[in-house]
């Protein structure tokens, strides 16, 4: 009885869930764009997440002209899916609506190769990438031991070797790009204006202004401080309250 309502209460809010999702399209092909806004975030409160629904999600913010939440959200759908080419061309489209033009600094050498080649997937598919090349690890294993030719014997025995390098490849990468997914703190400026201050208090210059839409890497966390930098390797503190986390 008990799994029969677990059953019924989890197909509920997957309904309701779905739901939202249409009716914020609903409201977007109309035009309606608050209306849509609200259907999309009653989903998000709902802990459904998806790609799809911070794309949805940055269309609307963008269309009502607010910068730095139609970032945000592209962000957050490039997040669940790094492949995506629709919310990443988006987003520079929104990026060009920001004050701000701070040049970033490509990153040069062998992490950068080997950046660009674990970040080819997330680090969930490199993870099953790996569990597929170990099953079929598995099966020349099965054809090797039953094989009866010695041609075949070592077809299959070569095969082995070189699906153990590509497990040993998959899985460094997805242990590459885990590191990589928790150390890395991506933030988007929410403040119309935010002044960066060379230590974490009030009071003195500031070392710098920064405008709503803006992307930071949050460093270090002191109290209602954030130690950020930004693509163009600048640092500086900004109240937490001026910035919204991405991840």
């Amino acid at each position: 009885m008990k799994n029969i309502i677990y059953i019924l209460l989890l197909s509920t809010q997957v309904f309701f869930a779905q739901n939202g999702f249409e009716k914020g399209n609903t409201y977007y092909e109309k035009g309606k764009y608050e209306e849509a806004v609200t259907a999309y975030e009653s989903v998000l409160k709902d802990n459904k997440h998806s790609s799809e629904l911070y794309f949805n999600l940055g269309n609307a913010y963008y269309k009502l002209n607010k910068v730095a939440p139609s970032i945000y959200n592209y962000e957050k759908a490039l997040v669940l899916n790094p492949n995506d080419s629709d919310s990443g061309n988006n987003l520079k489209f929104a990026q060009k609506r920001t004050i701000d033009e701070i040049k970033i600094i490509p990153k040069v050498g062998f992490g950068k190769l080997v950046r660009d080649f674990t970040g080819i997937y997330h680090y969930n598919t490199w993870a099953w990438i790996s569990v597929g090349i170990a099953t079929s690890f598995l099966l020349f294993f099965l054809g090797y031991y039953f094989s009866h030719t010695t041609v075949s014997k070592r077809i299959f025995f070569f095969g082995m070797f070189v699906l153990i390098f590509l497990i040993l490849i998959s899985v460094s990468s997805a242990i590459f790009e885990k590191s990589h997914y928790d150390t890395e703190k991506p933030a988007i400026v929410f403040a119309e204006i935010a002044e960066v201050k060379s230590e974490p208090r009030n009071g003195g210059p500031a070392l710098f202004v920064l405008h709503e839409g803006t992307k930071v890497y949050v460093e270090e966390i002191i109290g209602k401080w954030k130690k950020v930098q930004l693509t163009d390797g600048t640092e500086g503190w900004i109240e937490s309250s001026a910035i919204k986390e991405v991840k």
